[in-house]
């Protein structure tokens, strides 16, 4: 059986369908991604980050969120290391007071020698910011790329084909609360794991499941084309669904009479998941039905990646939010970003001791429930706008 499977995907079939995906072990580029809750960043707050290897310092100043290279050119020091604010104007390394301007990246002065030639003519890079919601996104990628895609392609689509649609992160009227950690994998584990049909069993026994009593399935096959959509909006997102609405697509698999398993719980409501680049999955009718839960797996590295974890939901009054703040903080926080999902950061910790060494991809034996997750890989290979390349700081 194995022999067999193996032979469905040598690795010269798999490298010419997706050999842009295999070789982005440090992400991909020129998309936007979140850096920071808003509340992270106070006023005259410095906070460094690392997306695909560039190391960035946000800074807030008069309200407004600055991103530079986290790099002082003078001795390369990490400016985020020990912030020195002297100014609303400036961000000031704390070595030698080399101040560049929030705006351009410009050396506007040095603390110690307001003289010197090289003042007004070098700089660092500034990086695209956009802040909404509770949310700091950034456009991370090459210097000169243009023209910049607006935030709303990098991002899932609206859904408008159900009743009680869930919110969507750009709303005007909407609760956005999460949290983001990181885990010690590479982000395409991550993502392949967020929406893997047949990972559910790693939930089977969770307790949010049994609280409320809530059916989950053992696992999902495909069993027509139709099981796997494929989103390619003009300008917009570019994604994959799992269309698990459409029952003559799957096969929920809810009895395994060989191991004498069966679905648990009573309750069974209807949850669709879609991934899109550059790694953002949506999860609809999560944690509870009318919500939604978005999950970004934002490359730091090429062994690990900054795990996002938010939920959504439409809230038109205060009411209304103090509701949400009640589910939020008694249940979805404690019971479902971090008990639940810390099964998923467990699944993707223990592929990364074989893929990260470059074996995985190569040796793995996929089935018919990975049928998304190849569609996945090609499609990055197909929409990505760039290969993020190791940073020159490890060469």
């Amino acid at each position: 059986m194995g022999a067999t499977a193996r032979k469905l995907q040598p690795k010269s079939i798999a490298g010419r369908q997706y050999q842009p995906y295999l070789e982005a072990s440090w992400g991909i580029k020129n998309h936007w991604y979140p850096a920071a809750f808003s509340s992270e960043l106070p006023e005259r707050g410095t906070k460094g980050v690392m997306i695909a290897g560039h190391e960035i310092v946000l800074r807030r100043s008069r309200g407004k969120v600055y991103a530079l290279q986290d790099r002082c050119i003078h001795r390369w020091v990490r400016m985020s290391d020990k912030p020195l604010r002297v100014s609303d104007d400036h961000m000031t390394c704390w070595y030698h007071g080399f101040c560049y301007g929030l705006e351009d990246g410009v050396l506007k002065t040095i603390i110690g020698a307001p003289e010197d030639p090289i003042i007004n003519q070098v700089k660092i890079r500034t990086y695209p910011v956009q802040e909404i919601n509770g949310l700091i996104f950034l456009f991370v990628g090459d210097e000169d790329y243009k023209p910049i895609p607006p935030l709303a392609a990098d991002l899932p689509i609206r859904i408008t084909d159900v009743p009680n649609p869930p919110g969507h992160p750009l709303d005007k009227e909407v609760y956005v609360r999460g949290i983001h950690r990181t885990a010690n994998s590479n982000w395409r584990l991550a993502v392949e794991n967020g929406f893997d049909p047949g990972h559910i069993l790693i939930h089977y026994d969770n307790i949010l499941m049994a609280a409320t009593e809530r059916k989950l399935y053992l696992g999902a096959e495909p069993i027509t084309p139709a099981a796997v959509k494929m989103i390619d909006e003009p300008d917009g997102p570019k994604g994959i669904m799992n269309m698990y609405y459409d029952q003559s697509a799957y096969r929920m698999v809810q009895e395994n009479p060989i191991v004498k398993m069966k679905v648990r719980g009573r309750v069974d409501y209807p949850v669709r998941t879609s991934m899109y680049l550059p790694g953002v999955l949506l999860v609809e009718n999560w944690p509870l039905q009318g919500w939604a839960q978005y999950e970004w797996y934002v490359p730091t590295d090429d062994q690990h990646h900054e795990y996002w974890e938010v939920v959504v939901h439409p809230c038109h009054n205060a009411d209304e939010r103090e509701e949400a703040d009640y589910l939020y903080e008694g249940a979805f926080e404690k019971i479902a970003l971090r008990d639940f999902n810390d099964r998923d950061i467990f699944a993707r910790e223990a592929m990364q001791k074989v893929y990260g060494s470059g074996k995985g991809w190569d040796k793995e034996v996929l089935c018919s429930m990975d049928t998304i997750i190849v569609g996945w890989r090609k499609l990055v290979s197909q929409f990505n706008r760039g290969i993020q390349e190791p940073p020159d700081f490890l060469e």
